[in-house]
């Protein structure tokens, strides 16, 4: 499936009628993405620091992945843009940083106003 498609099959689930401006979905799709990265980081801090089983938590991952990707979708309805659009940007800032690969120099000396 292409992001396009993704987004406009996802955005069928958003609840637009909850919503007063595009800054109420921007807001829901910025504390959407906390809560659903949070989750995330949960399993990993609990398998890192707690003996819970990453592997047996795979599935889980996964599906948190997905409710990020709806929320990032989200917040590309919000400010209007296709989400295809926003991966060509960061892929295309992403080889501007980085043109032979990740590069530890590089990173830590970035160009200024590269955001």
């Amino acid at each position: 499936m292409d992001a396009d498609k993704y987004q406009e099959l996802a955005m069928r689930t958003a609840n637009f009628d909850a919503y007063d401006s595009y800054l109420d979905v921007l807001m829901n799709s910025a504390l959407g993405l906390c809560g659903e990265s949070g989750e995330i980081a949960d399993i990993v801090k609990k398998a890192r620091f707690q003996g819970h089983d990453l592997e047996a938590e795979r599935e889980h991952i996964i599906k948190e992945l997905g409710d990020v990707a709806w929320y990032v979708a989200l917040g590309a309805t919000a400010v209007g843009v296709r989400l295809s659009t926003i991966l060509e940007m960061n892929v295309d800032k992403l080889q501007t940083r980085y043109p032979n690969g990740f590069d530890t120099e590089r990173s830590q000396h970035r160009a200024e106003g590269d955001i």
